[in-house]
């Protein structure tokens, strides 16, 4: 379904930029804002309560939280904040980059996670489980697509050494 929602935003924002919308003006952009779309829905999951059967639920997420890893609900909170900030992180031009590559580290931290839910057979929003087969083709696919959104964003600020006895230069007026 996450699938399906990406690819329809990426093509129908695509769309919107061929007819003009300078926004989505290429498929890079376009790409980050439809992972944010997805991330949106996604993330939304993370705090539905658990009686809602529309929908994965928060008790669905933490069910795919594997053994070891502490405080299972409060790490599903956790990535659903992290969810929500990396799409607003990608819809926002300066960020966009940063977002990118965060985003690609938190698909990669959550892997594992899609692996245990699919390797004991763990139910997600009263569906069968998603076989692993499917799981990490689609994780690679966002993390693909996390960082094709960084492509023609703007670069990453560069830290500059500051001596004892001098004061920072000024921002060039491209990174203000």
């Amino acid at each position: 379904m996450t699938d399906l929602v990406l690819l329809i935003a990426l093509v129908a924002l695509r769309g919107l930029g061929a007819l003009g919308v300078r926004r989505f003006a290429n498929w890079p952009a376009a790409a980050a804002h439809a992972l944010a779309i997805m991330l949106f829905m996604t993330g939304s999951a993370h705090f539905v309560p658990a009686g809602v059967t529309l929908m994965p639920n928060h008790a669905d997420m933490v069910a795919m939280v594997p053994p070891a890893v502490p405080f299972p609900s409060a790490m599903v909170y956790i990535t659903g904040v992290l969810e929500f900030l990396g799409a607003l992180g990608l819809i926002i031009v300066r960020t966009r980059r940063a977002a990118g590559y965060c985003l690609t580290l938190l698909f990669v931290v959550m892997l594992p996670a899609n692996i245990y839910a699919a390797t004991a057979n763990i139910p997600f929003a009263g569906e069968p489980p998603t076989p692993l087969w499917q799981r990490i083709p689609e994780q690679i696919l966002y993390i693909a697509v996390a960082l094709w959104a960084t492509r023609g964003a703007l670069p990453l600020p560069r830290l500059r050494k500051l001596s004892a006895n001098t004061s920072p230069e000024p921002l060039p007026s491209d990174q203000r």
